[in-house]
């Protein structure tokens, strides 16, 4: 008889998945979400307690599978976690162009067992955005630098953020050039409250980066 999984196995196993996610990014010098800024992730997570986010950009899926999994564990805790792990809706799309990567993280979401609660959609965010019809309470920018702002001017387009909904965009002093007008417009439009959380590049300590975390205010 197969054992039942418990809560703390199915951590166990997530934090597995994101170790060897870490690893392979050490190895091949990979631009991933690590530690490091998972933990300012992770922090806003639990601040905002978004019910289901948009990801643009997945690369091995390791930011994707880090929320999913706070998200599950903030919301029914360990004792209901195991079981709602396998609940049929998703809490978190995630957009991939490059078809290579969004198959190296449907197989890491897959080992996570957050398959269910994941789901990857293949192509340009800027052609998918106009096709989803959920609402969003997170989004997550970690894909072209220098579309920042169109993937967010979309996402507002089609109405798909909730009231008071936190957009976090990754690497944006080591990129800031090239999204200047993204940056403009969450620091300066009044849609936003903007604020920068200055960090390191993951897996290179020595180079300074920053996430923005923007909420929607109307």
């Amino acid at each position: 008889m197969k054992r039942k999984s418990k809560p703390n196995d199915l951590n166990n196993i997530v934090l597995k998945v994101l170790a060897e996610i870490e690893e392979t990014a050490r190895k091949e010098f990979l631009p991933s979400i690590g530690p490091i800024k998972g933990k300012i992730i992770v922090d806003v997570v639990k601040e905002h307690k978004p019910r289901k986010v948009l990801e643009i950009g997945t690369l091995h899926g390791y930011s994707a599978i880090l929320i999913a999994n706070i998200i599950l564990g903030e919301k029914y805790g360990k004792e209901n976690f195991a079981s709602k792990v396998s609940g049929s809706e998703p809490i978190l799309i995630s957009v991939e162009k490059d078809q290579k990567l969004a198959n190296i993280a449907r197989k890491n979401i897959e080992n996570s067992r957050l398959s269910k609660k994941i789901q990857i959609i293949d192509g340009d965010a800027l052609e998918v955005i106009q096709r989803l019809r959920s609402k969003f309470n997170m989004i997550f920018l970690d894909a072209t630098k220098s579309e920042y702002l169109k993937y967010l001017q979309l996402i507002e387009k089609y109405s798909l953020l909730n009231k008071r909904a936190v957009v976090v965009a990754d690497n944006v002093l080591i990129y800031e050039n090239e999204m200047k007008d993204y940056l403009d417009y969450v620091r300066n439009s009044g849609r936003y409250i903007s604020r920068t959380t200055e960090t390191t590049l993951e897996f290179t300590k020595n180079i300074k980066d920053a996430l923005e975390v923007s909420i929607k205010v109307d």
